[in-house]
């Protein structure tokens, strides 16, 4: 838990929980400007979460989220943030997540499974996997069947049960399925919490397509029926995986993330005090809004 000295632990904290839970990757925590600029000096807080599937306790911390445990590491979010809550350093209208490629899975699931999605106030899903029906035939995804399973067989059993858009879908919206059956349990107190989606049209690694039928499925499908109340997306033009082909870019592209969560979660906002800056965030949204294709 990263954050500054004088925050009173009141529940009230504007608080932002990273994490990636895939791959044997650790996350760890470091020094950041743009995070301590950003977010911290405005009174917000970032958690760092050492979930199941990274590799911050060795082999066996990311082998015990494999395939058809792959919803441990979602767990795991849920109870990192019940913790906060239990600590009074936030709460759910307070309590956001972010996550990039295997961490907007992540942020996917969160936002689409029952408990999270009441956890969670607001999210930042970036450069996500989120079909994952489809994963292996787009762009690296046949290389992560390995870490996430193969659709093609078996087990899309266990694969269909974190895949965020037949969530979203099927068990929140109850459409229909194609080549499934009807569902007879709908999440029907399911709402979407406020998230932006990022990613790059020339993103190598991650398709964009996850993102842009997330988003049109949360825009056309969920948002007429009132379950999905705030929902923007960003979608950059050049730049790769990462988002961002040169460092006015990743300025951009991380002052647009900073000022979406703190007008979301209350923060103070760094723009002109004679300015709500929530013009300008709509501005630089809606240049790159997604039209269907």
């Amino acid at each position: 838990v990263i954050r500054r000295k004088d925050i009173e632990l009141d529940g009230n904290n504007p608080t932002l929980v990273d994490a990636y839970g895939g791959f044997e990757i650790s996350m760890t925590p470091g020094y950041s400007a743009s995070v301590g600029a950003a977010w911290l000096e405005r009174g917000g807080v970032k958690v760092i979460a050492n979930i199941r599937g990274g590799g911050e306790y060795g082999p066996a911390w990311h082998q015990a989220a494999l395939k058809a445990n792959r919803y441990k590491c979602y767990e795991d979010m849920e109870a990192v943030a019940q913790d906060l809550i239990d600590r009074k350093i936030s709460s759910p209208p307070k309590l956001a997540c972010i996550g990039g490629s295997n961490g907007g899975l992540l942020v996917g699931n969160l936002i689409t499974r029952p408990l999270s999605s009441k956890l969670f106030g607001c999210a930042v899903c970036q450069v996500p996997l989120l079909d994952m029906k489809v994963f292996n035939k787009l762009l690296a995804g046949a290389s992560w069947v390995a870490e996430y399973g193969d659709p093609d067989t078996d087990e899309w059993t266990f694969l269909r049960r974190h895949s965020p858009y037949h969530l979203l879908r099927h068990d929140n919206l109850g459409l229909p399925e194609e080549g499934g059956s009807e569902l007879v349990n709908v999440n029907s107190d399911w709402v979407c919490p406020k998230v932006l989606f990022t990613t790059s049209t020339r993103d190598d690694r991650v398709h964009p397509g996850h993102a842009r039928k997330m988003v049109r499925a949360l825009q056309v499908e969920a948002k007429p029926v009132g379950k999905a109340p705030d929902v923007w997306y960003w979608e950059n033009t050049e730049g790769g995986h990462g988002g961002a082909a040169d460092n006015k870019q990743r300025a951009h592209m991380w002052a647009l993330t900073y000022e979406f969560l703190g007008q979301h979660l209350g923060l103070e906002s760094a723009a002109d005090e004679n300015d709500d800056g929530k013009g300008a965030l709509r501005d630089m949204l809606l240049k790159s809004e997604y039209s269907p294709l």
